[in-house]
């Protein structure tokens, strides 16, 4: 049985986790400059719901490389 489509599955998998998360925390952080530039009073509160949704969505790409590397090692 050929499990090289198996390794190809998890490496196009972890490019398209990384890219999704990059694109996702760079939409969110130049909503937060954004948003931080029109209202300077509240940018500490927009600063520390920009690291929470930045850490979520950290999480959620962890947990897509950990699938990447179980459907690797499976072999």
């Amino acid at each position: 049985m050929d499990f090289s489509l198996a390794w190809l599955a998890a490496g196009l998998g972890a490019g398209l986790v990384v890219i999704g998360a990059g694109l996702g925390i760079g939409k969110l952080a130049s909503s937060a400059m954004d948003a931080s530039g029109r209202q300077p009073e509240a940018a500490g509160a927009i600063r520390t719901s920009m690291i929470i949704a930045a850490a979520l969505i950290e999480g959620v790409a962890f947990f897509g490389l950990v699938i990447c590397i179980l459907l690797a090692i499976k072999t």
